[in-house]
């Protein structure tokens, strides 16, 4: 499963900048990945885990902003098209798990 967060902050007041520092640093150190400005990809292992991490983002909105997340399948992560320009570039690998069996 993939957990797909975007998100629009208002960064005018200091303040503003603050929370969405803040709230982009809590994605990166849980292990989300930035795809695009604002879009930010994590694998996760199962259905449960996606919602443990959902929860995790829930825990760090800031107060102000519009955030929308997305759970989906290593196969529609598959068939997304990427482009770069006109040109179409293949999509990024999924990241390797690590196994502890």
């Amino acid at each position: 499963m993939w957990l797909l967060v975007m998100f629009d902050l208002p960064t005018e007041t200091a303040e503003d900048k603050k929370s969405y520092h803040d709230f982009r640093e809590s994605l990166l150190s849980d292990g989300f990945q930035m795809i695009q400005y604002s879009v930010y990809l994590r694998y996760c292992a199962s259905v449960e885990n996606t919602i443990v991490h959902e929860n995790r983002v829930m825990n760090a909105l800031p107060p102000t902003g519009n955030i929308r997340c997305i759970q989906f399948t290593d196969r529609q992560f598959e068939q997304m098209k990427v482009f770069f320009g006109r040109e179409s570039v293949p999509t990024e690998k999924p990241t390797s798990q690590l196994s502890l069996f």
